[in-house]
Order: C-alpha cells, then structure tokens, then sequence
C-alpha cells in the first residue's frame, strides 16, 4: 500500500530498518534466538489486532496465551473491553501508525476490520515482514485476494483466513469419504445459509449523523469513497452495504462453501449466473440464489472428478429435499447447509463439514471409514497460526487456512456478488478466472441499476457493463489508498 500522508511513511521505515537492510527473507522480531533466524518454540509472539471490537476479540483471545501489544481501532468505545483485557498494549486508531511506530515490537497481526479494509491492512503489514492472521472473506474483491496471496509469496509470512472452522476434522473427513468414491461422482452441490441477519435491500440514509467523539469516520472509511456518518453503517451493519462489505454471500460462504471447495478441488469457475431480490447500487439482496459452472478437474485417486454445478442459497431459500433424504430429516445443520449430490448417492452435512452423514442411509451405514489422508489440528485455528509462525521457514508446515487455499477460495465467493450486481444483463456470466474477467461483455453493452441514493435522479442509472463489471473486480481507492 502506498500512503501519500507524509507522517506515516512507510517507504522512509523500510529503508531505515536494520533488518531489512541486512538483506534477509523476513523481518527478524526481538526476541528470535540469535543467528537461528526464528523464533525459539518457548517463545511468545508479539501480535497486534487491527479492528478488535466484533470478531477480532475472539481471535485475540485464542491467542491470548503469546503477548497481545498493540490494539488498533477506530472506535475506541466499541473497542473498550479488549483495550481494559490488554492493559499493556499500544492503542491506536490508525494502523499505518501503528505499523511505522511499533513495527519493531511487532510479529504478527490479526485483522478483523471491515470487508473493505483487510486487504490494505494485510499488504501493510506483509510488506514489513509481519504474519498475517485475516478473518473472512479474506477481502472485497477479487483483485484483493490475488494481490494479498502474490504478496504473501512475495515475503515469505505464515498466513491464516478466519474461517476457523477449516481446521475442524469434518471437513478431512468429508474429503476423504468423498475421495474414497463412497457417493460416486458428484456432478452438483447445493449450499446455503439463512443470512443476512443484518438489514440488507436498503437505500443510504437520506441525512447523516454528528460522528460521535469516539469513532474516526474517515479511518472507517478507508479506501471506499466518503459518505456522512450513519448509525446504518457502524458498528455491525456494514456488511450489508457494497461499499464496505460483501454481504451475505461474502459472510458466509467462506464458512459453507469451504468443505465443497476442498472436497471438489476447485478451482476458479467458467461461468456464474445469478438471481436475488431487489437491490441497488448501495446495497445487498435480502436473498440470493447463485450458480457456479466449474470444469472437470483432475481425478483424485480412481475418482473422476467431472464438470460441476455449485448452487448457492441465502436469505431463507432452500434447494429441494433429495430423495434419498428422508422427509423428517433436518436439511443441513442449524442455519446452514450442503449437498453433495453422487451418482451412488448423497452427503449432507452443515458448514465445515459438520454431522455429516450419507444417505440413503441403509446403503452406508456399514461402510468402513477410509484411510485418513489430510492433516488434522489438534489445536485452535488461531492457535495452528501461532505455531506455524514460530517454525523455522527452512521447515515451516503452513496452516490449513494459507493464502496459497484461502486465497482462490475467497476469489471464488466474492466474485459471485459480480453475478448479483450484473443480474440484471439476464445472462449467464463467462469467467476468465486467470485474467479476473468477464469474457462475454460487449464494449457498448447497458447495465440498468437502481439507484441506492434516496431521491436521487435518475432513479435507475443506466451504466457501461463492462466499466462497471471492472470496478467491482478492481476498486478505484479513495485518494491516499491504494494497494
């Protein structure tokens, strides 16, 4: 990230850092033992939270056993329990100051912001050496995550996505019975949540508010084009807006869809097309459908792995009951669910793989469980993290979660909020997944979207498909921010 605010220069830190200007892989912290070049299995990591008011307290707290030094925030009301948990850690509002000021002290971070502000955060602290710790969806666009993994590659740093639940044992386990060809050759997959659970169809607010004493509103708005403060938009319903979140789809699938996108071994898809509920330029869909086309995949063993359909579901809808399903059985698991549909049958289970279970039942009550083959965490998400930071690089086994994973994973998710905002082409979308581009729009085709601004005109903007196709995919940041 490039910051044009002087006081802040990252670019000056950098050439000034002694371990930097010794020429080395990674930044070296404080209390790594002398000469080895990484830090003794005894040893505490010194972690910083950027966004630590929702989720980013649980991950902190999972961590809580290394030392928590620096807190970063821009609502220090909100942010207050965590900052009265870590008495001894620095307090800040902006991270870019925290990053030039602390960086010594620093190993990794955690970031928990925003959808919309992981990706610069991330980059800032990669670009010093520092692991990364980032919670789901790992950023707001596709570019995002394709700069955030070339970066982590670039310096070398252990990094994690919050989808805490990828680290559960279910989600090998599912793999490996679908790998052992138990269900046959699975050609679809239905998947769905009962989010948002937060307001979402919206129009802005027509008038803003006085921003409280507590909150720095231009930190919160970051990168993303200035609006007046609203209670609307902070301090949770943030992810209902396009600006700064990536709704329910973005939520939630890097939970759901993450056994499916293991199991199947996907990779980017062909072609997206969608359908919702209203929505306009501000603002998400109550509900959603989405269909992703992904090629034939290599075999896995002696199991084929043909072309694939995944459908996804939010905002209360379902995808009709399987027949081999029983109709008194509970459709997935709580709020949230996946199908996999064989030629010998059908698995179903809810986000990350759990109570999974094979129908009809009768035909696999009595099959032997199949040889395991992926790793399994015998600790906390976070706490795999931790431990993979600790490791020599020479000998380093990255966790579960690691850009290399959740990075083309998260493209996939984010890139179906393309499929949403262009619904209204009518028309099935052709990904180019390399090139992070859509291949059949013409040059002068015509996008109609309702226009999110109360009593603003035109009422329905009509806007250029394939501009606007290309800013959801690469955001044109705000002056000061960029990538």
């Amino acid at each position: 990230m490039k910051n044009t605010h002087a006081s802040f220069s990252r670019r000056d830190f950098i050439k000034t850092s002694a371990a930097t200007t010794a020429g080395m892989l990674f930044v070296v912290p404080s209390h790594t033992v002398s000469g080895l070049g990484h830090i003794a299995p005894s040893d505490k990591l010194n972690i910083a939270g950027i966004g630590i008011g929702g989720k980013g307290s649980v991950n902190l707290n999972n961590m809580n056993s290394q030392n928590i030094v620096a807190l970063c925030d821009i609502d220090w009301q909100y942010a207050k329990p965590v900052f009265d948990k870590y008495p001894n850690a620095k307090r800040y509002k902006d991270f870019r100051k925290m990053l030039d000021e602390y960086c010594n002290s620093i190993d990794a971070v955690v970031i928990a912001t925003p959808d919309h502000t992981h990706a610069v955060s991330a980059v800032a602290a990669m670009q010093l050496g520092k692991h990364v710790y980032v919670q789901k969806p790992l950023t707001h666009s596709v570019y995002e995550s394709r700069v955030l993994l070339e970066t982590s590659r670039r310096y070398k740093v252990v990094t994690q996505m919050g989808n805490e639940g990828h680290s559960n044992a279910e989600v090998a386990e599912v793999c490996e019975w679908i790998w052992s060809g138990a269900i046959g050759e699975v050609t679809h997959v239905d998947a769905w949540t009962d989010r948002p659970i937060w307001p979402q169809g919206l129009t802005c607010p027509e008038l803003g508010m006085w921003v409280p004493e507590h909150i720095d509103w231009d930190l919160f708005i970051g990168p993303a084009k200035m609006r007046p403060y609203h209670r609307a938009y902070h301090p949770w319903d943030w992810r209902g807006w396009w600006d700064f979140g990536t709704g329910a789809l973005g939520d939630m699938a890097c939970h759901v869809l993450d056994v499916v996108f293991s199991a199947m071994k996907l990779g980017h898809p062909t072609a997206v097309e969608a359908s919702s509920t209203a929505i306009n330029t501000e603002s998400a869909p109550v509900a959603s459908m989405i269909k992703y086309e992904f090629p034939a995949r290599p075999k896995e063993g002696k199991l084929n792995m043909p072309a694939l359909s995944v459908t996804w579901y939010d905002g209360g809808l379902f995808p009709q009951r399987p027949a081999a399903i029983p109709d008194d059985v509970e459709l997935g698991q709580g709020r949230n669910g996946i199908i996999f549909h064989g030629t010998k049958g059908v698995l179903m289970c809810g986000s990350y793989g759990g109570k999974y279970k094979m129908y009809p039942e009768e035909k696999f009550r009595n099959l032997q469980r199949p040889t395991a083959r992926l790793r399994r965490v015998n600790t906390s998400h976070e706490m795999d993290f931790v431990r993979a930071c600790k490791e020599s690089p020479d000998s380093r086994v990255m966790p579960l979660s690691n850009f290399e994973y959740a990075g083309p994973l998260n493209e996939m998710v984010v890139m179906g909020n393309l499929a949403i905002r262009l619904k209204s082409l009518n028309k099935k979308l052709l990904w180019d997944g390399e090139a992070m581009r859509i291949t059949n729009l013409a040059d002068n085709e015509e996008l109609k979207v309702t226009n999110g601004v109360p009593k603003a005109e035109p009422r329905t903007l009509t806007l250029n498909a394939r501009q606007t196709a290309e800013e959801y995919v690469r955001h044109t940041y705000r002056e000061g921010w960029s990538l």
